[in-house]
């Protein structure tokens, strides 16, 4: 009987044989840039506004390089104006 293949077996498959990972380490990256990837953009608006408030940034600084950074990602979700952003934050 044949094993049941998990959703991501070859990407794991190809990062043990073209790097040093081991099918553990492999799988953990894996499942880190899934998670990182499925966060919605609430979500990331939340914790990239938290990370760079505690880096000392202002709201001035932050929403600009959070609207950038939301466009630039591979599935990017529809523009947000920098208003809907604080929004986001401050409900």
């Amino acid at each position: 009987m044949a094993t049941a293949r998990q959703p991501f077996d070859d990407l794991i498959t190809h990062l043990v044989r073209t790097s040093s990972l081991g099918p553990g380490e492999a799988a953990r990256v894996v499942a880190e840039v899934v998670a990182y990837f499925s966060e919605s953009a609430e979500e990331y608006v939340r914790r990239r506004h938290g990370e760079m408030k505690a880096r000392g940034r202002t709201n001035e600084q932050i929403f600009p390089v959070i609207a950038a950074e939301l466009a630039a990602r591979p599935v990017a979700p529809p523009g947000l104006s920098l208003r809907q952003l604080r929004r986001i934050v401050y409900g």
